[in-house]
């Protein structure tokens, strides 16, 4: 599955290991993503894309306008 801008993810590797972001940005072999609570949007995480697995779900530009709509749009995936 092709990792783009807006796609969820889950962290297989790392501190952040089983956590839902979004992807915000894909450069080569990483991408920046952002949970919207310790990786704002702002301060985005770098991480390598064997790192992390893509879901079918892709967040609008709306969605991840701030990182309070970026909380909203992820709790969903948290809770399952």
């Amino acid at each position: 599955m092709e990792i783009k801008r807006g796609t969820v993810v889950r962290s297989n590797a790392g501190h952040d290991r089983g956590l839902f972001m979004a992807v915000l940005e894909v450069d080569g072999r990483s991408a920046l993503t952002a949970d919207g609570k310790t990786r704002t949007i702002i301060s985005p995480k770098r991480k390598n894309l064997i790192h992390l697995s893509p879901t079918a779900a892709v967040l609008s530009d709306e969605e991840m306008e701030s990182d309070s709509s970026l909380r909203k749009a992820l709790r969903r995936f948290q809770a399952k």
